[in-house]
C-alpha cells in the first residue's frame, strides 16, 4: 500500500500535543536511555518500538479497567490499549527529532464482520538514513500476533482481509485522531470501551 502524509512538512511530524507530552520528564529520560543504547537512527527506532510493544501491556490483554491516553501516562502506568501506546511511541521518537505520525485500520472487532468493526491505530516514522517512511505496531505480541520492526516487508499486527471489508487507512496524520482520543477520555472502563465504546471508522 502506497501511505501519503497528511502534511508535506516533517516539522509537523515533530509537534508536542497534549496526548504526545514528549517534554515530560519520564519521556525525556527513557528516550535518553535508549538513545545512548544504540549506534545509529534505525537503532533508536527499533528499539524504542520494542520498548512499547514488548514493556507496556496492551489493556484488553490483561483484562484492565484502566484506560490511559496520554504518553506519559502510559508509561506510568505501563499499559494502554493501541491508541494510547501509538501515543508513547510517537513521543519518544520526536523527544529525539524523528519525524512520526499516526496511522489506521478498519478491522473486525472479532474474527468475522458480524461482530462489527473497530478502529486500530499504529504508527509511521520517518527514518533520514534511508528516506523513508515504515509503519510499526506497538500494539503488543500475543498467540495470533506477531509484530515485528522492518525496513523492507511490513510485519504488522493484523494484516487486513477484504473479503471481511477490513481496510487499511492510507494517510500518515500529523495527531492522533479525535475520535480515538475521545473514546480514551469520554470512557471510564477499559474493557466495556474495548467492546462497546471504540470508533468503527475515521
Amino acid at each position: 500500500m502506497e501511505l501519503t502524509c497528511e502534511s508535506s512538512n516533517l516539522d509537523d511530524y515533530l509537534e508536542e500535543t497534549e496526548e504526545v507530552d514528549y517534554g515530560h520528564f519520564s519521556i525525556k529520560d527513557l528516550t535518553v536511555e535508549l538513545y545512548s543504547q544504540s549506534l545509529h537512527e534505525i537503532e533508536f527506532v527499533k528499539s524504542a518500538f520494542e520498548f512499547v510493544r514488548d514493556n507496556i501491556s496492551h489493556s484488553w490483554d490483561i483484562q484492565s479497567s484502566r484506560i490511559t491516553c496520554r504518553a506519559s501516562e502510559v508509561l506510568f502506568f505501563q499499559e494502554g490499549i493501541c491508541y494510547a501506546k501509538s501515543n508513547l511511541l510517537c513521543a519518544l521518537l520526536r523527544c529525539q527529532g524523528i519525524p512520526i505520525g499516526f496511522c489506521y485500520q478498519r478491522l473486525t472487532l472479532g474474527d468475522t464482520p458480524d461482530t462489527g468493526f473497530v478502529i486500530h491505530a499504529l504508527n509511521a516514522v520517518y527514518l533520514r538514513s534511508i528516506g523513508k517512511w515504515i509503519r510499526l505496531d506497538a500494539r503488543g505480541n500475543k498467540d495470533g500476533v506477531d509484530a515485528q520492526f522492518s525496513l523492507e516487508e511490513e510485519k504488522l499486527a493484523f494484516p487486513i482481509r477484504e473479503v471481511y471489508d477490513e481496510m487499511d487507512y492510507p494517510v500518515i496524520y500529523t495527531r492522533p485522531n479525535i475520535k480515538t482520543t475521545t473514546a480514551l477520555l469520554q470512557n471510564s472502563d477499559c474493557t466495556s470501551m474495548y467492546l462497546y465504546g471504540l470508533p468503527s471508522e475515521l
